[in-house]
């Protein structure tokens, strides 16, 4: 019998931000069921057949505007990082050699702003 507190660590996260590609029913079931709060706007053509089907419909997912720009600012910071060859491939096998590769790159950013 296995004994409690050994083994993996259960994790996961407070909560996701993703863009229309995720805004599906299955994924969104999955983290409520998980608890996990989520920004995720909905799909054009899904909010058009929730508002036909009227009350039937249900209510629209909640969608939090201001973290959804935080999200992409996060998201175009890392393609600028992403311009940099050795970040982008990944050529350090080491972690440590791997984040100096990445301070070096946000550096470059910060004195070229």
């Amino acid at each position: 019998m296995p004994r409690p507190g050994l083994g993996r660590p259960r994790k996961k996260p407070d909560s996701l931000a993703a863009d229309r590609a995720y805004s599906n029913g299955p994924i969104r079931e999955y983290l409520r069921r998980r608890g996990i709060s989520h920004t995720i706007p909905e799909k054009t053509d899904s909010q058009a057949a929730r508002l036909r089907k009227g009350a039937r419909g249900g209510r629209p997912p909640c969608f939090d505007e201001d973290r959804y720009k935080k999200r992409n600012t996060v998201e175009r910071a890392i393609n600028r990082l992403k311009q940099s060859r050795a970040v982008a491939t990944r050529y350090d096998k080491r972690g440590y050699i791997f984040l100096g590769t990445v301070t070096v790159a946000a550096l470059t950013i910060w004195l070229r702003t």
